[in-house]
Parts: C-alpha cells; sequence; structure tokens
C-alpha cells in the first residue's frame, strides 16, 4: 500500500508545487530570517546541518548563506525534488545529498557517515506523517543533535476550528492569487481557488496542533521549546538539545 504521500515522488506535482505555491507562501522571507536568527543566537559556530524533507533546498540554502563552509546534508525521499535542491545548490564538497523517506524508522541510517548535527531543520514536510510517526521522528531527530544543536520546524499545522480553517483557506488563495497575477493575469481567483481545493497533495496532510507538538518535544527533552511564528496554518516551532 503506498504511503499518503507518495504523490511528491511525481515529478510533474514537484515542479507544480515548486513553481506555482512555493513563492507564494505568505510572509516566507520572514519566516526564513527569524530561522536564522534562532540559528545565529543558539548556535552561532554550527559546522554542519541537516535538511529534512529539503524540496528544492530553500531552508538549507538560507543556513548556507550564513555559513558558506559549513557543511550541509539535504535529505529526501522525491528525486525530483532533490533534482531540484542540485541545480539551485549547484556541486560542492560541503553539501551532500541523501535520498531517504523520513516516514521509515531506518531513515537514520542512511546518515551513517555523519555523526550528530549542530542544527536541523525541515520546512513542510513532517505533516504528512501520522501523529505517532512525528512523535517517533522528534525523538530520533533529538538523537542526532549535537549537546546543545538546534531543531526547527517551519510547518503546516492544524487550525482550531473549522471557522479558522476557511479563513486560513481564503488567505492562501488570496496569496496565490496575487503571486500568480504577477505573471499571468489571464488566471481568475476562482480558478486558483478550484485548484487549491482539489490539490492532488491534500489528502496527505495530517495536521497536528502546534500546540501539541510543542509538548511533545519537552516530552522527549527538547528545552526553550516554543512556537515562534504563527498565522493561521503556518509555524515554525522547534527547541535545542540539553548541552
Amino acid at each position: 500500500m503506498k504511503s499518503r504521500d507518495h504523490v511528491w515522488k511525481s515529478g510533474k506535482h514537484a515542479q507544480t508545487f515548486l513553481e506555482g505555491v512555493r513563492g507564494a507562501v505568505p510572509l516566507a522571507e520572514e519566516q526564513i530570517a527569524l530561522m536564522q536568527r534562532l540559528i545565529s543566537k543558539w548556535k552561532p559556530d554550527f559546522t554542519n546541518f541537516l535538511d529534512i524533507g529539503c524540496g528544492d533546498g530553500i531552508l538549507g540554502n538560507a543556513i548556507l548563506k550564513m555559513k558558506p563552509k559549513a557543511t550541509g546534508v539535504f535529505l529526501d525521499f522525491s528525486e525530483s525534488m532533490m533534482d531540484a535542491a542540485r541545480k539551485k545548490l549547484g556541486a560542492g564538497s560541503s553539501v551532500k545529498f541523501v535520498n531517504a523517506d523520513m516516514g521509515k524508522p531506518n531513515w537514520a541510517r542512511t546518515l551513517s557517515d555523519f555523526n550528530s548535527f549542530d542544527i536541523i531543520v525541515s520546512g513542510f514536510a513532517i505533516h504528512h506523517q501520522t501523529d505517532e510517526r512525528k512523535k517517533e521522528l522528534y525523538r530520533e531527530i533529538h538523537t542526532l543533535l549535537t549537546p546543545g544543536g538546534v531543531f526547527l520546524n517551519l510547518e503546516h499545522v492544524a487550525s482550531r476550528s473549522q471557522a479558522i480553517e476557511h479563513v486560513f483557506d481564503d488567505y492562501f488563495i488570496e496569496a496565490l492569487y496575487s503571486y500568480h497575477s504577477g505573471f499571468d493575469q489571464n488566471r481568475t481567483k476562482e480558478e486558483i481557488a478550484g485548484e487549491y481545493y482539489k490539490r492532488p497533495d491534500k489528502d496527505a496532510n495530517i495536521l497536528a496542533a502546534v500546540e501539541a507538538q510543542c509538548d511533545w518535544l519537552r516530552e522527549i527533552g527538547y528545552e526553550d521549546v516554543d512556537c515562534f511564528f504563527k498565522v493561521f496554518e503556518l509555524a515554525l516551532f522547534g527547541g535545542r538539545k540539553k548541552g
């Protein structure tokens, strides 16, 4: 039986997301800038990092801009996404690409060449896992961190009510419409809304409240856990391993 997130292995769907959705995410620059600020305050001397479910490598690339000589490991189970990351980042001795499925408990074995990581980030990827698997994954990430290491998850989280979810949907559709209007003025908001509600990856979403996920991190042993940014269903949260 295929996993619910198998749609992301489709080259066509990956391209549609990267070209038509990623650039429309509201306040994306602010989210990444906040991620960089947390890293610079909590682990300024980092030498390596891991980007889980890296997509085209947008988060890891932002970390490399902070410290170009750091070793960056970009992990994804979609070859299409990995190809996009390779094109964005190019070849270099400090950049490594790993094809692995974080939904499988043995995913971390593919990282045997690396003892641990100072920084681990993930962007809009973990929400495809069941809540039980999310908890396991957060524990596995904790094990991979160096003492004092930082984990930050930029994520799609659950709304507290259906009414709030509807407001978020309208908000995101407006953002998509504004983004697409910049290069295709023939597309209507109704067309974009229709595509948004019928998108093939919608069924792969298993959203959890950010409050619950922060509690899971605290139970595992992460310190300074908080939600650092949230606008409706978009959130940046995480913590760090005890030093």
